[in-house]
């Protein structure tokens, strides 16, 4: 299993939320600061995500995303308001990786497949954060009519390959990730590379994700929190599957997989 630590950003601020509530928000300091302590524990790969971006519908906090990919070695995919070509570029040139993207794909679908087969499917995280089996966007403000198996089905079919799946309804909350709801896309698209998202309070809840064959784990309050420890033990279990992680990095650029 791949282990993926997340900074989320609120007016520059390493913060976290409980359930996507903004008015839960708890400040860890700053990110760049978070994304090197993260390094030095031995991660290669980073989410991060611009909360303010996701709110606004466009893209905020790229000073932090590029002083992030500057100052460290960290393969970081990017998400929040990406909405624009405009957005995506940016976040590419200030040295993401790879890029998440979620509403876009609800709102503007064509636009998302132009995105798909422009840049390919390495290069792309599908965003499907859930609430009550359906999808969510802008922020998590907004609750769409389209439900997740069709959401996926969609796009699966269309070439995507990363997933990054949050249940809002744990997010945040440490009482653990919805196991069986990953097992069952798993079970459905088998050559999926799904990250689950929301709910990670402890070990064992990494273990578990583990044992139900999920590829990749986002985690950060538990983290924060001090309810987890990056031990070399743990870190061990980092299978970092993932094509991105073995990509060479130049600079802060991505230059081959």
């Amino acid at each position: 299993m791949e282990l993926v630590p997340a900074i989320d950003i609120i007016e520059g601020k390493c913060v976290r939320l409980t359930k996507g509530d903004y008015d839960t928000k708890k400040v860890y300091g700053d990110p760049l600061e978070m994304a090197q302590q993260f390094e030095d524990l031995g991660m290669r790969r980073l989410h991060v995500v611009d909360l303010d971006g996701a709110k606004s519908k466009h893209v905020v906090n790229i000073a932090a995303l590029k002083a992030i990919t500057t100052h460290t070695n960290l393969v970081v995919d990017f998400g929040g308001g990406v909405k624009t070509d405009e957005d995506l570029v940016m976040a590419y040139e200030a040295g993401a990786a790879m890029v998440t993207v979620g509403s876009i794909a609800i709102t503007d679908p064509d636009r998302y497949l132009g995105w798909l087969q422009k840049y390919g499917a390495d290069k792309l995280i599908l965003g499907a954060d859930v609430r009550n089996g359906m999808v969510s966007i802008n922020g998590w403000k907004e609750d769409s009519d389209v439900r997740l198996e069709d959401f996926l089905l969609r796009y699966m079919a269309a070439g995507t390959k990363n997933v990054l799946c949050t249940e809002i309804s744990r997010d945040g909350t440490l009482e653990g990730p919805a196991i069986e709801l990953y097992k069952s896309i798993m079970a459905r698209y088998p050559e999926c590379y799904l990250i689950a998202s929301g709910g990670v309070g402890s070990t064992e809840d990494i273990l578990a994700l583990e044992a139900a064959g999920i590829p990749a784990v986002v985690f950060g309050k538990a983290y924060y929190e001090g309810k987890i420890s990056l031990s070399p033990a743990l870190l061990k279990r980092d299978g970092r599957k993932s094509k991105i992680v073995n990509c060479k990095l130049s600079n802060s650029k991505l230059t081959s997989c």
